[in-house]
């Protein structure tokens, strides 16, 4: 049996929803969200916590509360997360985390399961390098590589090899989370340094409100214009506010 663990929308129900996609070069398209459990860095400002930061964990989160692990991630054998996908009758899948490429194998097994006709999309911080098995399922990567702010440190947060391999791959697009706007001038030494291209570029306002989304895109919209960069808002916070399952 093949299975993926699973971050949880309550107690025993699977995070696997339909919805528009909120952030990105695909915002606004429908998509089913598959959000599993786990993740290998641990953001200060994450916006889904309870997807690592599980009780006895040692690393700093601004909001302070734990998660109970058991209560907030499952296990379930790829067959059934294949057919709660199904169920919705769309062909444009966004797997999300946590950092769903540590779990690539079951991945790669459950893309198999489902065939061909599926748009796979992949949510991912670029510090994992895609698998030959699951990357040839993959057909776009939404990579954001956590910047200084985050709380990371430096050799966690940027995966040399990963990175330099991602930035020459044409399925690629780079979303920086932006918190200042002196952010814009450590972005400006990745791209530079990995050759990303100002098209590939997209600055997302870090924020889980619309008001905080709004005052910062104030500033980061004449940002992205003089730099040659994208804007993304995050739609999903507008619609539905800082919400599982949405």
């Amino acid at each position: 049996m093949t299975s993926l663990r699973l971050a949880t929308v309550h107690l025993g129900e699977p995070e696997i929803f339909h919805s528009l996609q909120g952030e990105g070069i695909s915002l606004g398209r429908p998509s089913v969200f598959v959000r599993l459990s786990g993740c290998n860095l641990a953001c200060l400002w994450c916006d889904t916590p309870y997807t690592w930061y599980f009780t006895g964990h040692n690393a700093r989160h601004r909001g302070g509360e734990t998660f109970v692990r058991r209560e907030n991630s499952l296990t379930l054998d790829i067959a059934e997360v294949a057919r709660r996908i199904a169920e919705f009758g769309c062909r444009h899948i966004v797997f999300t985390g946590g950092e769903p490429l540590l779990q690539q194998p079951a991945l790669a097994a459950l893309c198999a399961l489902l065939g061909p006709d599926y748009h796979i999309e992949i949510e991912s911080n670029g510090t994992v390098a895609l698998t030959a098995a699951f990357d040839a399922h993959v057909d776009q990567l939404n990579l954001s590589p956590k910047l200084a702010h985050s709380g990371n440190a430096a050799d966690l947060r940027v995966n040399e090899t990963s990175l330099a391999g991602y930035a020459r791959d044409p399925r690629a697009w780079f979303k920086f989370v932006v918190a200042s706007p002196e952010d814009a001038d450590e972005i400006a030494a990745l791209a530079n340094q990995y050759a990303i291209a100002d098209e590939r570029i997209l600055l997302m306002p870090e924020g889980t409100s619309p008001a905080v989304l709004q005052q910062r895109a104030h500033w980061l919209a004449p940002l992205c214009l003089n730099r040659g960069w994208r804007f993304t808002d995050r739609l999903h916070i507008h619609l539905y506010g800082d919400t599982r399952g949405t």
